[in-house]
């Protein structure tokens, strides 16, 4: 009896089946690849075919992979990716490296640095995701994530990059015209707030503060509230009233006297580290490269954050 012939399954079909599994959504793995949803529903249907079995259960508008599809998805990933890196070996091309942090690291302690990078690395290029959620490394092709992990959460991995400290800050005009040398000064202020959902549970940056503190019963003169932690720093220039002020997030603008520290170290509340988390088929050399600058970073930020929030106090006094 002839045996049926294992069908040749064309890398064009596998890609879109890949980024369908990967997102669990054909709109979403259309966008990435570029095509029409369309196109991606047809490359599936045909892998369906020519495998005589379904890839994908679909039920009240979701999708979820079935056990072929999954056993599919994994050797596709590991197949492609394969492919993919000796391709780009063969032909010499650069190296790139995809990196996933939170939405205010990414904009104001990243961002700002990455042309940096890109001088000492010009052959690896970077994608950034930025997402307060922490996203799947694995599905969503992810290289490097620098997670936030609470004080008492276990952390994401041993290799933690600095600690993630919160105290007030003020532009240095508010700090002389309104003094603030305890926090019972605050009550004076417009207290300006960051407020978000973090794991289904509401967030504000002043409660986190205050509870660290163990400060009771401030009532500021007013609140001024915002949905972008941005918002709040550039409210915060303006003289508008007093925010929280983020470290590592704002070492730019105390360096540069924008914003200070008007209590000092004194009103510095250490809640949480960040951590590197590396995914297991990174490119290694990229993924080295990139790490001992982040540490390098990390440390001459850590060097000069003791003597900007003591001269931040000292300019207040001014």
């Amino acid at each position: 009896m002839k045996q049926p012939r294992t069908p040749r399954l064309s890398l064009d079909l596998l890609r879109g089946f890949r980024a369908a599994a990967r997102h669990l959504s054909f709109t979403r793995a259309a966008h990435e690849l570029f095509v029409t949803q369309s196109a991606i529903s047809r490359e599936v249907s045909t892998l369906e075919e020519q495998l005589g079995t379904p890839l994908f259960a679909r039920a009240n508008r979701t999708l979820r992979l079935t056990q072929a599809g999954e056993q599919l998805y994994r050797a596709a990933e590991e197949a492609l990716a394969l492919i993919d890196s000796t391709a780009a070996q063969v032909s010499g091309a650069g190296q790139t490296l995809s990196i996933t942090t939170t939405v205010p690291f990414a904009s104001l302690w990243l961002g700002p640095r990455l042309p940096g990078f890109a001088r000492l690395h010009p052959e690896i290029s970077l994608r950034v995701t930025a997402s307060n959620d922490n996203l799947d490394i694995v599905r969503e092709q992810i290289d490097v994530a620098i997670r936030y992990a609470a004080n008492g959460a276990s952390p994401p991995s041993q290799l933690k990059i600095f600690d993630y400290e919160m105290f007030p800050v003020c532009s240095p005009m508010l700090a002389r015209a309104l003094p603030i040398k305890t926090p019972t000064d605050l009550a004076k202020h417009v207290l300006l707030d960051f407020e978000t959902v973090r794991s289904g549970r509401p967030w504000y940056d002043w409660q986190l503060w205050l509870h660290a503190k163990q400060i009771r019963g401030l009532k500021p003169a007013g609140w001024l509230r915002f949905s972008h932690y941005d918002l709040v720093v550039l409210a915060a220039i303006a003289g508008n009233g007093v925010a929280m002020g983020k470290w590592p997030y704002l070492a730019r603008h105390l360096q540069e006297g924008v914003l200070v520290a008007p209590l000092g170290g004194a009103g510095a509340a250490t809640i949480a580290s960040f951590y590197v988390v590396v995914a297991d088929m990174a490119p290694k050399s990229a993924v080295e490269s990139f790490i001992t600058w982040l540490r390098a970073e990390a440390q001459e930020d850590d060097e000069r954050r003791n003597r900007l929030v003591r001269s931040g106090r000292r300019a207040s006094k001014k």
